[in-house]
């Protein structure tokens, strides 16, 4: 028999997981879904089974995946929890037996199947490559899924040649349709490394490259553009020592310095770069583009990280993404990370007009508050296009602070030869009072216009962490 959910902030209200999977073919809609918007828009997060041991952290809750799926101004709904090795083996013992966050806090039976599992949660992003759906979690193997019914098909290991696990945020060149991609602590727990890998655009993994760091960090996102491949190494630190004693296995030691390692596209671990950057912290970029060895990329930066504590287990809770501008001139041998907040408004989950990404851009898109800051449960209730030619923003709220929340917004062009920013901008907004999602189109030009179309459930979707969209 399941139990009830905790008392724990990840597992309430907005949070809470939902204890069901459904088909709705023809969704209600308010206003008119464009003809030419043909396609499926995939939502993926955190939505545990079972409730879970230990200390409960929002990154821990099995993988769970919702796609909206949009043709001819009709749009149908699919959710399903992914059946990794963790969800079948809960299933069949009907109760939560592991810890993913902290293997030394599952049932003891099971701390060496953590250690080993290939799969993991899958449940933070989703990538749309070569005519294959890929659910993703930095910690694992990507895990495949049918894009129409969302039916799991297992984890995905190109062909047997990834042996490691694959970041939630790979990038797609949209010159080449080249897939780039990395895993952190490769090669074993709280490793110092980083492996690279390339696949082509039918999917075929082409390079490996392995990096040693200097020191084992969670590395959640990375950079690249038209020349170069940028991987971040702050002091959000991993340590075998601390989980077997019971203490973070992820800590923020700040007296450590922090780098950001800079190697040519065309190059190998050896032309690699160590360059030095201030103390801060990003979870996700937005875009970076290089122009006469001079890299230029925007990010959404923390002064340190939300969500994690310390050595000593203390977490800072007013942690504030805002949006900022780095510039690393490769021709300084003596180069430094140059860095500037250039938007006052907080923000997070930044994306941009993807035919643009890794070159230079104008437009990117964000969740953020819709005035002052986010809601008492944290979460932001409006989106936002920032112009970095003028320097200016346009928001849309979905409701007041305490009543609304939104989640990640994905740009979708009209057109493969529309220009920059002339398409849609689709979302899931949440009534957190009425505790009601509905999916969001807005004209992504004209955000203050409100949404051209709105298609609701008759349920919430969980605070999540990535989407994504997969043309018809």
């Amino acid at each position: 028999m399941a139990r009830p959910m905790p008392d724990n902030p990840f597992l309430q209200g907005i949070f809470s997981p939902l204890q069901m999977e459904c088909d709705a073919p023809d969704l209600i809609i308010e206003g008119e879904v464009p003809g030419d918007l043909r396609g499926s828009f995939y939502r993926n997060g955190p939505n545990p089974h079972y409730a879970p041991r230990g200390e409960h952290h929002l990154f821990g809750g099995d993988g769970m995946t919702h796609a909206f799926h949009i043709a001819h101004g009709k749009v149908g709904y699919t959710n399903r929890w992914i059946r990794t090795a963790k969800f079948k083996l809960e299933a069949e013992l009907e109760r939560s037996a592991i810890n993913p966050m902290n293997p030394f806090d599952s049932e003891e039976e099971y701390v060496e199947f953590v250690l080993t599992d290939k799969e993991g949660l899958a449940n933070t992003a989703c990538v749309w490559h070569a005519g294959k759906l890929l659910i993703l979690e930095e910690g694992h193997f990507p895990y495949q899924v049918d894009p129409h019914t969302l039916a799991s098909i297992g984890s995905y290991d190109f062909d047997g040649k990834l042996t490691t696990a694959m970041t939630a945020h790979p990038k797609v060149d949209p010159v080449t349709g080249e897939l780039i991609f990395f895993a952190y602590m490769s090669q074993g727990p709280f490793e110092s490394d980083i492996s690279l890998y390339k696949a082509d655009k039918e999917g075929v993994l082409t390079t490996s490259h392995l990096i040693k760091t200097p020191y084992p960090a969670m590395v959640h996102d990375f950079v690249v553009t038209r020349n170069y491949i940028l991987f971040p190494i702050f002091p959000l630190t991993g340590s075998l020592e601390r989980a077997m004693q019971g203490q973070p296995p992820f800590a923020w030691e700040p007296q450590m310095s922090s780098f950001i390692g800079v190697m040519p596209r065309d190059g190998g671990a050896d032309s690699l770069r160590w360059i030095e950057c201030d103390n801060i912290f990003v979870f996700h970029w937005m875009n970076g583009y290089d122009d006469d060895g001079v890299i230029t990329s925007h990010q959404c930066q923390f002064q340190h990280p939300p969500l994690f504590p310390d050595v000593d287990g203390n977490i800072t809770t007013d942690a504030k993404p805002y949006l900022s501008r780095w510039r690393i001139d490769m021709n300084d041998p003596n180069a430094r990370v140059v860095h500037e907040l250039i938007d006052e408004n907080e923000s997070e989950f930044p994306q941009v007009d993807p035919r643009y990404a890794m070159s230079e851009y104008r437009y990117g898109f964000y969740a953020t508050p819709g005035s002052g800051t986010a809601g008492a449960s944290g979460m932001y209730n409006a989106v936002g296009r920032y112009d970095h030619q003028t320097g200016s923003s346009v928001r849309y709220a979905f409701g007041d602070a305490d009543s609304a929340a939104t989640s990640e917004p994905i740009f979708v062009p009209k057109s493969d030869d529309a220009r920059e920013g002339e398409g849609y901008l689709l979302a899931v907004a949440t009534d957190t009072l009425a505790n009601r999602s509905r999916l969001v189109i807005m004209d992504a030009e004209n955000l203050s216009d409100g949404p051209l179309a709105q298609a609701y459930l008759n349920h919430k979707v969980p605070v999540g962490f990535h989407g994504g969209w997969r043309p018809a």
